[in-house]
């Protein structure tokens, strides 16, 4: 098959999009041994990372660059749908394409089948805690999601639900496909080092997640604040926007966007790991910490109780008092942490970007 994706987003760092297009473009290279791919990508100001252009081209696929920014690629494709097909439909690199798997920002029309990735809905479940930009953008992409792609595919049963629900899109069209989780080796002893440099002392709780609304980190915070531990609260993630700083205190620590060999210690080093998240269409950062031997409390919404299973302390996010009763269990029951840590470690091994790959061929493949 010759098969064309959008992997415009891999250059924002620091977001789960990213990181999913970085982990589904590397297992193509690792694991495609027949078919033919074109990777287009598209930015005004980034520039996509020379050791990966190197790396496609060096297994004999093709890279198509354009200089057009996302807002751009957004009002041409998702405001303009209808007069884009003019575009698309005489551009020579889309003609000779089985497939095209389209990004997670803006939806072209094209001449040939199409697959789409939806990671979650959460611009439908929870709007109050989405950008207005990202908000009105999606609902104009999954409009033409739901009328021309032949295949869509969701990071958990809880979006595919969520998709045929609001969109009305027929379930034999949906694939669920769990992405794969990498993980660097982490420190096995604690690194005094890096603690001293980001000003922790032990023991830690972590959270991980980009500091926006859906996070639910004012209900952590407050949460935390009502219990009785000795524990530090560290806070990883970039600022995102409606956050509010208003929260520090000697037992808080925010440290926004660290690197991942950073990252990887302070997971394997944690008393455990904590998710609050309101909505998500998988949860990277639960499976990381499972990776990690880091113990896991997480919401019951969305996709984080099919992601964690049995392997992780549930709890509902909107009710401060269970987050607290979760962070005070882990805390006091060291049986309960030994436990996690064993059954993380096993049902982290499922998300492999492996199984991933070999089932987006299979379902590119038989509906050719």
């Amino acid at each position: 098959m010759n098969i064309g994706i959008d992997i415009s987003q891999i250059v924002y760092n620091g977001s789960g999009v990213s990181r999913f297009t970085e982990g589904l473009v590397r297992a193509i290279l690792s694991f495609d041994k027949t078919n033919n791919w074109t990777f287009f990508f598209s930015s005004l100001r980034q520039r996509l990372d020379p050791v990966l252009k190197t790396a496609i081209t060096g297994k004999g696929f093709q890279v198509e660059q354009y200089p057009f920014p996302p807002t751009l690629l957004s009002i041409v494709f998702n405001d303009l749908h209808s007069y884009a097909k003019i575009i698309t439909a005489n551009h020579k690199p889309l003609a000779s394409l089985d497939w095209f798997i389209t990004s997670d920002w803006s939806e072209p029309p094209l001449p040939v089948k199409k697959a789409t990735i939806v990671h979650d809905l959460v611009f439908k479940k929870y709007p109050e805690t989405v950008h207005p930009t990202i908000l009105n953008t999606q609902e104009k992409r999954l409009s033409h999601v739901s009328r021309e792609s032949d295949l869509v595919f969701v990071d958990s049963h809880s979006t595919a639900n969520d998709l045929i629900r609001e969109y009305v899109i027929p379930s034999h069209k949906v694939i669920v496909n769990y992405p794969g989780v990498e993980t660097s080796e982490p420190a096995i002893q604690p690194n005094s080092e890096l603690l001293d440099r980001y000003q922790i002392r032990k023991p830690y709780i972590l959270a991980v997640g980009k500091r926006e609304p859906r996070k639910n980190l004012s209900r952590l915070i407050e949460a935390f604040k009502n219990t009785d531990t000795t524990a530090m609260l560290v806070i990883v993630g970039p600022k995102g926007w409606g956050d509010d700083d208003n929260k520090k205190s000697d037992d808080i620590v925010y440290l926004g966007f660290v690197p991942d060999d950073d990252l990887a210690q302070l997971y394997a080093n944690a008393y455990f790991f904590i998710y609050p998240s309101l909505y998500e269409g998988f949860g990277y950062p639960i499976v990381e910490a499972m990776r990690y031997g880091c113990p896991v409390a997480t919401s019951s919404t969305s996709s984080l109780s099919e992601i964690a299973k049995d392997a992780a302390l549930l709890f509902d996010p909107e009710q401060i008092h269970e987050i607290s009763s979760a962070i005070q269990r882990l805390f006091d029951d060291e049986d309960l942490r030994k436990e996690l840590i064993q059954k993380g470690k096993k049902r982290a091994k499922f998300f492999t970007w492996e199984r991933y790959y070999n089932t987006l061929i299979k379902q590119l493949t038989s509906h050719t």
